[in-house]
């Protein structure tokens, strides 16, 4: 029998990425906290660490998002369990809510969930997420709907999760907040943007009173489908959101340049 074992170099390139990992999540916290996004010490983001044993990272409770750093960022196991000496505890509900999705989907790399008052208003609105704007669009037949089952403390309630997200990329629960999933932390934190700017807009339209124009459901789709660029259309945008993050770490840079610590 040959045994296994880590090469130094092997070693070293996966510290090195999730060395990357945790200071590309540390600028998402960042970005949350400065785009106003966040509920004190009450919402998380997490992101999954490469490798067989299904680690993921997460915000210490007890911090403030402009707090975190990529190094006081706690390591986990699917269970809840600190793999790392550290001395944060892990706020339950996230770990409820966020292990559920790691598990059920491979490619959600990133969970990012928020309580801010725009998606709370609309989380609460009986027809959800409405196309009222190009930005809502992105989000057209994409995004699930949870209903509400009280605070995330029970395990029972992470299949329902799981089944209600489905393959969308976005997750609106009910009376409660916004969820959004990415392959990185930085498309997690995009959706997010733009689905927070999609409930802003919504909730502003329906404060004027007036009717609201909605677009029909086949522009819809065909919008939808332009900002995912599946669409046929006689110019792509496929640089977009990259140059949207590279702009949006520069920020970070000038604004929180301690994130990397």
């Amino acid at each position: 029998m040959t045994d296994t074992f880590t090469t130094p170099a092997a070693a070293d390139a996966t510290a090195e990425e999730e060395l990357r990992l945790r200071r590309e999540l540390a600028a998402v916290y960042r970005l949350v906290a400065h785009f106003r996004m966040t509920d004190l010490i009450f919402t998380h983001i997490s992101q999954r660490l490469p490798g067989p044993d299904n680690h993921f990272l997460i915000n210490p409770y007890g911090l403030l998002f402009e707090e975190i750093t990529a190094s006081n960022l706690v390591k986990i196991d699917l269970d809840g369990n600190p793999v790392e000496p550290t001395p944060h505890p892990v706020n339950p509900a996230g770990f409820v809510i966020h292990s559920a999705i790691h598990k059920a989907r491979p490619d959600a790399h990133c969970v990012l969930h928020t309580h801010t008052k725009a998606g709370c208003a609309v989380a609460a609105q009986r027809d959800g997420l409405l196309p009222v704007n190009q930005m809502s669009m992105e989000f057209h037949n994409r995004v699930g709907y949870h209903d509400y089952e009280g605070v995330a403390l029970n395990l029972d309630e992470q299949q329902r999760l799981v089944t209600d997200l489905g393959r969308h990329p976005a997750l609106i629960l009910r009376n409660h907040g916004l969820l959004t999933v990415g392959e990185s932390a930085a498309q997690a934190f995009l959706r997010m943007y733009y689905l927070e700017k999609a409930c802003e807009i919504q909730v502003t339209a329906q404060a004027g009173g007036a009717p609201l124009v909605l677009p029909p459901a086949q522009v819809c789709e065909y919008t939808a489908q332009q900002l995912a660029g599946e669409a046929d259309a006689d110019f792509q945008d496929d640089i977009a959101y990259d140059l949207a993050w590279a702009a949006l770490l520069r920020l970070v840079e000038r604004i929180a340049p301690d994130y990397k610590d």
